[in-house]
């Protein structure tokens, strides 16, 4: 067992890191919790993997209640809080107890929105079982649900008690769920670390084919710089929004496809070699760094471009983007190996060039 300590003061925390041992959690939880009831919030293919495991290694413990969501981002609604918020009154949550989400991003990010929220505010632990959940939205407290509109409109920052990753668990995950994870954890080596972008070019397959040692190297690699990135800016008035590279355009992907198209991570991985071509456009990389970052995403089995692009209307998704200033779309852009910039001032022609 590994840990990483989130820096935040009185909302500090840690990221454990284990494999295959998903069931022996309770101890870590003692630590962080002084309830004895949880609400465990999970999917029905989470819970066909996991809940007996954790229902073992916890039940004894606390006072538990599992409600189970539609697998989906159509599960991040303001319609599903509705229904946990109405379940938490019914199994008798008060300001004492907590909230665990067992799943993916999905699942932590519905949860957490509703232990932000509920009575204002609950204790609850991350327990996430994908890729993405694991390297990126488990960790730094950003719980929201969509509007119709835009994704991820609706939230506020809240910082978990725990976070518990269990590599193990990414065995049971679909093939095209770890892919989409692989594009948060690429964005990590191009927005902050040119050796770890090295690392991943000779050890992609190695993670795909879920080799332990390099699993946990680039779990602990990613998480390290997010927790580092946070540390400095919780709430993402300045440096945070680099961790939103390959977000603008993917966010108004997903919107302007019905969330129903690509997976989250698909819609990043465009995003990010989109916001790349904007990037060599105006000269700021070169091709042979632009390819670099293409070539990677390719070989995460994730898409490089959109089918059928409606330039128009993913700009006008684009401009609902919560990091838009005075109506000016605001794009994390690669100006080096390693190294990003945040820009509000991009030339509309530059973007359409770039979509085209």
């Amino acid at each position: 067992m590994e840990r990483i300590r989130v820096d935040l003061g009185i909302n500090s925390y840690d990221i454990i890191f284990v494999w295959d041992k998903l069931g022996d959690m309770a101890g870590e939880l003692k630590k962080v919790l002084s309830t004895r009831r949880i609400m465990v919030i999970t999917d029905d293919n989470v819970s066909n993997f996991y809940l007996e495991t954790v229902k073992a290694a916890i039940d004894p413990h606390y006072d538990v209640r599992y409600v189970s969501l539609t697998p989906g981002e159509q599960s991040k609604s303001l319609e599903q809080a509705q229904r946990l918020y109405t379940k938490a009154l019914e199994f008798g949550l008060d300001r004492h107890s907590a909230i665990m989400a067992l799943g993916g991003g999905v699942v932590g990010d519905i949860a957490g929105f509703v232990a932000s929220t509920y009575m204002r505010g609950i204790p609850y632990v991350q327990v996430p079982t994908s890729l993405l959940a694991q390297v990126d939205s488990s960790i730094g407290g950003k719980v929201a649900v969509n509007h119709p509109q835009a994704k991820n409109i609706i939230g506020s920052f809240y910082q978990p008690k725990l976070v518990y990753i269990d590599g193990k668990t990414l065995s049971t995950l679909p093939d095209r769920q770890l892919y989409s994870g692989l594009a948060e954890v690429i964005k990590y080596g191009i927005i902050y670390d040119g050796q770890f972008l090295n690392w991943l070019e000779e050890r992609m397959e190695d993670i795909i084919m879920l080799d332990r040692d390099s699993v946990l190297h680039c779990l602990k690699r990613c998480c390290r710089i997010k927790a580092m990135v946070v540390k400095q800016d919780e709430r993402e008035a300045g440096m945070r929004a680099i961790l939103n590279f390959g977000h603008t355009i993917g966010h108004g992907v997903e919107s302007t496809t019905g969330y129903r198209k690509y997976t989250h991570g698909e819609a990043v991985a465009i995003g990010m070699v989109y916001a790349s071509k904007m990037a060599l456009d105006m000269g700021m990389i070169d091709k042979d760094y632009y390819h670099r970052i293409k070539n990677l995403i390719r070989r995460a089995h994730l898409p490089t471009e959109i089918e059928n692009l409606d330039t128009k209307a993913l700009i006008q998704a684009m401009s609902k983007d919560k990091k838009a200033v005075d109506g000016r779309i605001t794009f994390i852009l690669p100006t080096a190996v390693g190294r990003v910039g945040i820009f509000h001032d991009v030339h509309p022609e530059k973007i359409t060039k770039a979509l085209a």
